[in-house]
């Protein structure tokens, strides 16, 4: 039997490992939710290769014990066809499991006492298991919640009808079915935390009914199912994240599960007990942990967009460009004011909370997918996604980045694409533009970008964390918007101006956040002003870097950001964004705002001049030029310097090209036709080996010539 149990414990951890490896390479190499049925093949592999053992064990020595692991796994198996609702909707998989846990019990229900005695110590077993969740964990929606209670009891009760006719009995033998039946508990990854309930099986042990085993066993599935966002589980949000603290309070239950066991086998504690641990969670959460509900919200696009079609896109120049920002603003927010209002009502009346935007015409709904039908069904609702948000940490994470050295110095990158030269040569360094960016953050204090902050109390801006001055603690951020227009010889165009936005803190964001700092980017406010009341076309970045891509696991579908892109092409405000990282295949720049045709997309290219292999490429045209992506060294936080690599250190090469052909020629700004043909005509072109779709686009961004080209024109000299 001691082989059949090892055998079961660890083919069904190893099968829960593999389910959440395979749906975190889904993610990190496509952006795609992790599938359903992918979760749902391996724990049913895993159930079915981990009873077999026990079924044999079963049917030919008729094992009692056997029996019960063999049901145990049937439990487990039945529970994990829940995961094959999608990751995002959380609340229809609780729902599911909830029900699937219940038709169980019913089924396997066992006329074993109730045993109610030891509830006092099972509440205070299951409340010890719950504790580490209390603290680092933090709570979805108030529905969810609800809906989480609800499964984690009825697992209990199912837990509690399949283990009847072991207990009390050994914790061996009890702690295997526990970890057979838990592996189908809980999405993939958030269901590794629940196989610490194993070692429980010591502590079900010294209960006297299934009332106590059900309280127990339920108590401890409720910790990941109640405080874990299963979509957050994932290898994306690295350091000292989710993942970090789910494996931490894994462990930890694992622990107090075992000295549970070891306290209960020699003393049983009463009601009293039970009451003083239960204030002590109250007080753990409350005072060390996020108390709250902080589930994922609804992003409702509405049906009715502004038709900027007719404003007048042929004024250019700085003053030019100015006026079209202002009337493309006036007009979005006049249209969501009217064409919001009916929604808002009801809204309001049902006591629901929501955020406005313009630049989209779209609400974010403080509900979770239970409102979902009824919004959809609306008339003037288009469509509505998922905008997930992060729930809250226990400590704040690290600053990160990777490694950091005081040696700046001109890298390959700029000599690649020429832009020394432009400075040596053409005396132009971007003076007079200003470069947007929106990312994880900029560490303002960096020496080689401090100087050129535009500052006032419209330059920064953080929808996370509110914060007033520039900060960073991804480091994403910060290298990019240091390659686009550093000092130090790392950026291409480092007398341009920056602004910054905080889109992306914690690597995994949401279509409202997003939106967040592209309406800032349109019409910057103050800190703390309405961004439809307080915003200021006329202050808005006259190029926007975007080294980002928002994939499905954010909550984004492929036409997301149209509105967006369209509105900034009529202001005049050049777009750049990253091709992505899913290459060498194609059709990979798949993700917006990369396929738009109204923004500029960037490939990456290596120190030989070849296209990366990671670098998206296709459908079609894009990416529509290359620049260097592969080992870029700028800045990082801390006032360092660093390595990174990605079309994300592409992109910003080419908004500072941009920032330097309209330093030199002012009369050019806002003219993105005759821009971007300059771009693209002047571009080195890149060969390497066929592939079946384009690689490189126009080729390898060529920052003299590009400027040189301007300049001929005549529009304007460069200012002295």
């Amino acid at each position: 039997m001691a082989g059949a149990g090892v055998w079961a414990v660890a083919v069904s951890v190893t099968a829960q490992w593999l389910a959440w490896q395979a749906g975190q390479d889904t993610v990190t190499t496509a952006g795609q939710q992790p599938g359903g049925m992918e979760s749902v093949a391996y724990g049913a592999f895993g159930a079915v290769l981990a009873a077999m053992p026990s079924v044999l064990l079963a049917l030919c020595r008729r094992d009692p014990v056997a029996r019960v692991w063999m049901w145990a796994a049937a439990a487990g198996l039945i529970l994990g066809t829940a995961r094959f609702v999608p990751v995002p909707d959380h609340e229809l998989y609780l729902s599911a499991l909830a029900g699937l846990a219940i038709l169980g019990a019913l089924v396997a229900r066992h006329r074993r006492p109730a045993g109610y005695r030891t509830v006092p110590a099972a509440i205070v077993a299951g409340v010890g298991l719950l504790l580490p969740w209390l603290w680092v964990g933090a709570l979805g929606g108030p529905v969810e919640t609800a809906l989480a209670v609800v499964a984690a009891a009825a697992v209990g009760w199912l837990a509690a009808a399949v283990l009847a006719p072991a207990y009390p009995g050994n914790g061996l033998v009890l702690g295997v079915p526990l970890i057979l039946i838990a592996a189908g508990v809980g999405q993939p990854g958030a269901s590794l935390a629940v196989s610490a309930l194993a070692p429980a099986g010591f502590a079900a042990a010294r209960m006297r009914g299934r009332v106590a085993v059900a309280v127990l066993t339920g108590l401890g599935v409720l910790g990941p199912l109640a405080f874990v966002g299963p979509e957050e589980v994932s290898v994306m949000l690295a350091g000292r994240d989710v993942p970090i603290w789910t494996a931490i309070a894994g462990v930890a239950t694992a622990v107090i599960a075992v000295m549970a066991g070891v306290v209960l086998r020699f003393w049983i504690p009463g009601r009293r007990y039970a009451a003083a641990l239960l204030l002590l969670g109250t007080v753990v959460h409350i005072g060390a942990g996020q108390p709250g509900f902080h589930g994922d919200r609804l992003f409702v696009i509405l049906a009715d967009q502004a038709d900027l079609s007719d404003i007048d896109t042929s004024r250019i120049g700085v003053s030019g460009r100015a006026a079209r920002a202002g009337e493309v603003h006036d007009r979005l927010v006049a249209q969501a004011e009217r064409t919001q209002a009916g929604l808002r009502r009801d809204l309001d009346r049902l006591g629901i909370g929501y955020t406005r935007y313009y630049l989209i015409n779209a609400l974010e709904v403080d509900a979770g997918p239970w409102l979902r039908p009824w919004l959809e069904h609306r008339a003037d609702v288009g469509r509505v996604l998922l905008s997930p948000h992060l729930r809250p940490l226990p400590l704040p994470r690290e600053t990160g980045g990777g490694p950091v050295d005081s040696t700046p110095g001109n890298g390959w990158n700029i000599t690649a694409i020429g832009a020394d030269r432009v400075w040596s040569e053409l005396g132009t360094r971007g003076a007079g533009v200003v470069v947007g960016a929106s990312d994880s953050g900029v560490d303002g204090t960096h020496p080689a970008l401090s100087a050129n902050f535009r500052g006032g109390d419209d330059s920064w801006r953080d929808p996370w964390n509110g914060t007033r001055v520039p900060v960073d603690h991804g480091g994403h951020g910060t290298h990019t918007i240091g390659s686009a227009v550093g000092g130090a010889g790392i950026g291409v165009a480092p007398d341009a101006q920056w602004v910054g936005c905080v889109n992306m803190d914690r690597n995994l964001s949401s279509p409202a956040h997003y939106l967040d700092c592209l309406q800032f980017m349109m019409a910057p406010f103050p800190a703390g002003g309405d961004p439809i009341a307080d915003g200021r076309p006329g202050r808005g970045p006259q190029v926007l870097t975007n080294s980002w891509n928002c994939p499905v696991v954010e909550g984004c579908d492929l036409a997301t950001f149209t509105p967006a892109t369209a509105a900034f092409a009529v202001a005049g405000t050049f777009v750049v964004a990253s091709a992505g990282n899913s290459g060498p295949g194609c059709a990979t720049v798949d993700l917006p705002p990369g396929p738009y045709p109204d923004v500029v997309t960037v490939g990456a290219t290596d120190h030989t001049g070849a296209v990366a292999a990671f670098s998206s490429r296709g459908p079609g045209a894009k990416p529509d030029l290359v620049a260097p992506g592969a080992r870029i060294r700028s800045a990082l936080p801390g006032g360092g310097y660093g390595e990174m690599s990605g079309t994300s250190m592409a992109t910003p090469h080419v908004a500072g090209v941009v920032a330097l052909m309209w330093s030199a020629v002012p009369a050019l700004i806002g003219d993105l036709p005759r821009t971007r043909e300059l771009l693209t005509s002047t571009a080195t072109p890149v060969t390497g080996p066929a592939t079946g779709c384009e690689a490189a686009g126009a080729g390898l961004v060529n920052a003299p010539a590009a400027v040189r080209a301007a300049l001929d024109l005549g529009l304007e000299a460069k200012p002295g």
